[in-house]
């Protein structure tokens, strides 16, 4: 109902994992307009960020937001959901009530989600390649599932990374302060349990009915506090819609992986051993981590990013940079925050606009 109250078409599909998570995914297959570019047809895959949910790319007006500029633009738009959150808290077997549900991390999404709703999509669209934008563990996927997977990465014309996440080495902010407590996970599992992290519920509604519409800047510093946050670059007449889709949830393991790779981690693998080898994250199916190589990736990337991100931080960005063989574009916003790719009021003309430009004619002019 959010996507056709503001004009728009809207289609919901189910996508099953190799693993057995069934996923949700919405697609826009045309803007209000009804525009269709039969002569060059562009199918997108949105996908959002740690915590986050489908809605991240469509909370603003029509005209902010980069599902329905994307549409109005002529793409067939599709709009991911990761495993865990609102949307996507189902399993052939599992419930979401069983510890097991909950087993998985960033690696998974890479290794199973990332190739399940890219085959998914091709296949429903009949096109052979399609654009993939990510925003921060958006991009982090994309980096483990187009390095390892050569036959997902041969599907994608286009990988837009937004507040890219290849290594976390100078982040700031709360997830900084807490990864010094994954060394003793005993301690932490005691804290947070095995489970869910974070998930959607009527308090956060509460918040954004009762809370945050009358007294506005009471939720923003919090929800902006994980990536940084300028009060100065939020419509702040949307902070209600904001605060009722996030946090959408996702799994401790997957929190802890975040925490982990702070740590030191050289790159985006989950350290499930320390300096003295007798640390191993419970119930973790691999007796290693898998290891991720940007350099490897041989699909055109175009990386966007802030130079406040306290995510996405310039050094581990700069790390990043050379590493990518084929760099087709790179922006700087230096005034941006982690969230300001979603919902920053200069997003449509500092990022959206370069993006359409990439997508339709391969070049940005500005």
């Amino acid at each position: 109902q959010m996507i056709t109250s503001k004009g728009y078409p809207e289609e919901n599909h189910k996508v099953t994992t190799e693993d057995g998570f069934i996923l949700t995914l919405q697609r826009i297959p045309r803007g209000r307009k009804g525009i269709y570019r039969a002569e060059k047809k562009e199918v997108v895959l949105l996908q959002h960020g740690l915590l986050g949910e489908s809605t991240n790319f469509l909370d603003d007006l029509a005209n902010e937001s980069l599902a329905y500029i994307l549409a109005d633009s002529g793409a067939d738009v599709w709009l991911a959901n990761s495993r865990g959150n609102s949307y996507s808290r189902a399993h052939v077997h599992l419930k979401p009530s069983q510890e097991i549900f909950w087993n998985w991390s960033s690696d998974e999404m890479a290794q199973y989600d990332l190739p399940a709703m890219v085959d998914y999509i091709t296949t429903k669209t009949g096109v052979s390649k399609i654009t993939y934008i990510g925003h921060s563990q958006g991009t982090l996927i994309g980096f483990g599932g187009f390095s390892q997977n050569k036959t997902l990465a041969s599907k994608v014309k286009l990988f837009i990374a937004l507040a890219p996440i290849a290594r976390l080495g100078h982040i700031k902010g709360p997830l900084h302060l807490i990864s010094p407590l994954t060394k003793d996970l005993q301690k932490l599992e005691q804290m947070l349990g095995k489970g869910e992290f974070m998930p959607h519920s009527k308090f956060d509604v509460f918040l954004a009915k009762d809370v945050c519409h009358p007294f506005g800047r009471l939720c923003d510093t919090g929800f902006f506090l994980t990536g940084g946050f300028d009060l100065g670059n939020l419509n702040k007449s949307r902070t209600p819609v904001y605060i009722a889709h996030n946090p959408s949830g996702t799994s401790v393991r997957n929190f802890i992986h975040y925490g982990q790779v702070s740590t030191g981690c050289f790159n985006v693998e989950l350290d499930l051993n320390h300096a003295d080898g007798n640390f191993k994250i419970p119930f973790y199916p691999q007796p290693t981590p898998p290891i991720y190589h940007p350099e490897d990736i041989e699909t055109p990337i175009a990386v966007f990013h802030g130079g406040h991100d306290w995510l996405s931080d310039a050094i581990d960005v700069q790390w990043l940079l050379p590493k990518l063989k084929h760099l087709v574009y790179e922006k700087l916003i230096s005034h941006w925050m982690h969230v300001d790719f979603i919902y920053g009021v200069d997003a449509p003309k500092q990022c959206y606009k370069p993006i359409v430009q990439l997508i339709f004619n391969s070049t940005v002019t500005e």
